[in-house]
């Protein structure tokens, strides 16, 4: 541990130039005593670094002196490409790892090429959850991510909407997936490769014995077309519509993404008032009906009839609750 952080003290001055032993002391989450410990076992080493009193003082280099200790260990190769995802890094137990990495890569750049990763990480920030919403407990994802990386086979007991709610499965976890803040696991099973959402596992147990990847297993391939099936599976039915201009615009503020660009690409030329007829795929006429609603008067259901009438009837329940006088007043 003290080693690696000695390294790690060689990098950061390397990379920002000069740095106090409170800077470093922060950095490496340490005390300023142990930082100073840490500078005279590097000086009796032999590094070429001085300290500087004052207010523009510190630890520096010296001028021209690099450091080659930049190799990563497999954990910072493994984590190298989370490291502008410093969230899904820790939620996978790699976040001091991911920063390692991301240290060494930079301390290994010239100085003006160090300069202009140094202004990406200040201009780009990846925000993975969605609006209104923030990511899921998932206390048991770094064991998963462990099993994943290890190829070992596990047992969990899942929560489901289906019945039973509750299942027991053996799996071979292939990989983990970050969508809108949410983990999935992807894992083969006797039913085939199914996907698990990590925070409906409610326990985990990693078996002795390994599993073999599939060859040719493409874990970005398998979710493009597990999401198509998705939705395909999802939109069983259609809604016929005829949308004024503005509501043909706010389609993608209304329906989910696979939903408005189906009714997008389907809408035809507009009819004499400027209206739009579009063919909107849908689950069912209840889950539909929330967001036909949101679409206020800039929206009529063609059809199907059966679509038609549950919105007609929905309406005139609701308006039903205006037609007399409200509650009681005291």
């Amino acid at each position: 541990m003290r080693a690696s952080r000695l390294v790690s003290i060689l990098l950061l001055l390397q990379t920002r130039g000069r740095m106090t032993a409170r800077e470093l002391a922060e950095t490496l989450e340490v005390s300023v005593r142990t930082v100073y410990r840490d500078m005279d076992s590097l000086v009796a080493s032999g590094i070429p670094l001085y300290g500087e009193s004052g207010p523009d003082g510190g630890y520096r280099l010296l001028e021209g002196y690099r450091t080659r200790l930049t190799g990563l260990t497999a954990d910072e190769a493994r984590a190298l490409f989370l490291t502008g995802l410093p969230g899904a890094a820790a939620d996978l137990g790699l976040g001091s790892v991911a920063a390692e990495a991301q240290l060494k890569l930079t301390a290994s750049l010239p100085p003006e090429m160090r300069e202009r990763a140094e202004q990406a990480r200040q201009r780009i920030y990846v925000d993975v959850p969605g609006w209104y919403q923030d990511s899921e407990e998932t206390p048991l994802l770094a064991t998963v991510a462990g099993t994943v990386w290890n190829q070992q086979r596990v047992r969990i007991r899942y929560e489901r909407w289906a019945t039973p709610h509750e299942v027991i499965r053996i799996v071979d976890p292939y990989g983990v997936v970050l969508k809108a803040g949410r983990w999935y696991l992807v894992a083969g099973s006797a039913r085939g490769v199914r996907t698990y959402r990590v925070s409906r596992i409610t326990e985990l147990e990693p078996l002795t014995e390994s599993f073999t990847r599939p060859a040719g297993f493409d874990l970005a391939v398998h979710w493009r077309e597990y999401l198509a099936g998705f939705d395909a599976r999802r939109y069983l039915d259609q809604a016929v519509l005829r949308l004024s201009p503005e509501a043909l615009r706010s389609l993608g503020q209304v329906l989910e993404s696979a939903a408005a660009r189906a009714a997008e690409e389907s809408a035809g030329l507009p009819d004499a008032d400027g209206w739009t007829r579009v063919v909107v795929p849908v689950e069912s006429a209840e889950r539909a009906l929330p967001a036909l609603l949101s679409l206020g008067l800039g929206a009529e259901v063609v059809g199907p009839p059966e679509l038609r009438e549950t919105l007609r009837r929905t309406l005139a329940e609701m308006l039903a609750r205006y037609e007399d006088d409200g509650p009681a007043q005291d």
